[in-house]
C-alpha cells in the first residue's frame, strides 16, 4: 500500500482548492481540464484522494476526447459500463434520460460494485441539463465510518457483504447483452462478495462499502441480521453531516473517489438530461486485516 501526503500543496501554478465541507468536497479553480498535463493531473490525483468528490466549473472546452485523456492520465479506463454501453466511444457511459430504456440513478450507489474490481475514479461531464433539478448527492463513506460506535466499527470490519448487478440490470442484461469488462464479454452479473469496511489502497482510511443500489446482503448472517444491519448503515451513511449536494451548471465536471463515496442522482426533473461518465480500473477491494471475498 502506497499512502500519499493528500494536503500537500499543488505544484500546478495557479490551481487553488476551495473546501466545500470540513471532509467532503472542493472546487478546483485555475486549471483547464482539456489541456492539463501529467503534474495536474497527479494533484488532481492527490485533492481527490484528500476530499473525495471534486468540482470544475466552466470546462467549455472539454469534450468526449478531452474526458477520455483525462481518465487516462488519472489512470487506465475500464469501458463505460458492464452492461449499458450506448456511446460510440467504447470509453464513455452515454447517461440519457430521453432514453427509453434509461435507468435513473435515483438511489444511493457506488458505481459498478456488482463486478470484482469497481472503478476506482468516476469523471461526470454535464452535457445537457434540464432548466432545473436533477442535481447529485454524495456521501463520505470514510467519514461515516470514522463516527460510527466502537461496537459497531468492530461488528461491521469483520462482515462481507454480497452485491447483485441483476436488481438493477440482470432484464437489461437479458434482452440486449453485455459488453467487454476487464477482457471478457458480460453474459452474466453473478453476485459478488467485498467486505463491509473497506480499507482505501491509497491511505490506509476505512470507509463503508455497502449501498442500497446493489448490495444485497451481509454474509453468514440471518435475513433480519443483514436488514437491521444494513439499514443502520444506510441511515448513518447518509446524514446530513456526511453529504454534500451539487446543482450542476453548463460545463461542470465532477469526479469522485468510488472507493469512499457513495452517491443519489436526483429524479426531479422533465427536461432531457445528458451526462457522460467515464471510469478508471480499480482493484479488488480489501478490509481490515485483509478480509477480501471468499
Amino acid at each position: 500500500m502506497t499512502l500519499l501526503a493528500t494536503h500537500a500543496p499543488a505544484t500546478t501554478p495557479g490551481l487553488r482548492i476551495e473546501r466545500l465541507g470540513p471532509a467532503l468536497g472542493a472546487v478546483i479553480h485555475g486549471i483547464d481540464l482539456a489541456s492539463i498535463d501529467e503534474i495536474a493531473a497527479f494533484d488532481i490525483r492527490r485533492a481527490l484522494l484528500a476530499h473525495k468528490v471534486l468540482f470544475f466549473r466552466d470546462q467549455h472546452g472539454f469534450d468526449d476526447d478531452a474526458q477520455v485523456r483525462l481518465g487516462n492520465l488519472l489512470g487506465d479506463l475500464t469501458p463505460g459500463h458492464p452492461v449499458a454501453g450506448n456511446h460510440e466511444r467504447s470509453e464513455i457511459y452515454n447517461i440519457d434520460s430521453s432514453d427509453p430504456e434509461f435507468s435513473f440513478s435515483d438511489v444511493w450507489h457506488t458505481d459498478v460494485t456488482f463486478m470484482k474490481r469497481p472503478p476506482s475514479i468516476s469523471i461526470l461531464r454535464a452535457v445537457t441539463l434540464p432548466p432545473y433539478g436533477g442535481d447529485t448527492s454524495w456521501a463520505d463513506s470514510q467519514a461515516a465510518y470514522d463516527s460510527l460506535s466502537a461496537p459497531f466499527k468492530a461488528l461491521a470490519d469483520q462482515l462481507l457483504a454480497v452485491h447483485d448487478g441483476n436488481r438493477e440490470w440482470g432484464a437489461f442484461l437479458k434482452k440486449n447483452g453485455g459488453h467487454e469488462w476487464e477482457g471478457e464479454i458480460v453474459t452474466e452479473l453473478p453476485a459478488v462478495e467485498h467486505p463491509v469496511v473497506r480499507v482505501h489502497p491509497e491511505t490506509g482510511r476505512r470507509g463503508l462499502f455497502v449501498n442500497p443500489g446493489f448490495t444485497s446482503h451481509v454474509s453468514g448472517v440471518s435475513d433480519a441480521e443483514s436488514r437491521a444491519i444494513l439499514d443502520a448503515l444506510y441511515a448513518h451513511l447518509t446524514q446530513p453531516e456526511h453529504t454534500i449536494r451539487h446543482r450542476w451548471a453548463p460545463g461542470d465536471v465532477g469526479i469522485w473517489d468510488n472507493r469512499a463515496t457513495s452517491h443519489y442522482a436526483n429524479r426531479d426533473y422533465t427536461n432531457t438530461r445528458v451526462m457522460h461518465r467515464v471510469t478508471v480500473r480499480g482493484d479488488e477491494p480489501r478490509g481490515v486485516d485483509g478480509l477480501r471475498a471468499r
